[in-house]
């Protein structure tokens, strides 16, 4: 049921350095979030953070939100920097790989989240 109540919000990550983040909002409280980076002119998206209330994390809302990015973006391929167990089995049915280390987006992604080529 609660899962129909989510609301999907695009805003700026907290922690800044040009992040976007989607918060996941049931009735005025926060249960999720995906931090990202996407740049359009390469076609290259980086995931650096997810997190859902364990309440919600069989729901298919982890899911649902990474879906809702790949229609938000088209054209982007996504990579990740998450290493988390259960984060890392979402990103892998989702097949979003993993960004190497070291590469850079020349348009602005950083260094440390970044991921060339592809």
């Amino acid at each position: 049921m609660a899962y129909r109540d989510i609301e999907l919000l695009p805003s700026p990550a907290p922690e800044g350095a040009g992040q976007d983040c989607l918060l996941l909002v049931h009735i005025r409280k926060v249960v999720g979030r995906v931090t990202y980076q996407a740049c359009g002119r390469c076609g290259e998206g980086v995931i650096t953070h997810v997190d859902l209330d364990e309440s919600f994390r069989d729901s298919g809302l982890g899911t649902r939100a990474l879906s809702h990015l790949r229609s938000r973006y088209p054209g982007v391929t996504w990579r990740t920097t998450v290493d988390r167990r259960l984060t890392r089995d979402l990103l892998r049915r989702m097949r979003v790989r993993e960004a190497s280390a070291g590469g850079n987006c020349p348009h602005g992604l950083p260094a440390d989240v970044a991921h060339a080529g592809g």
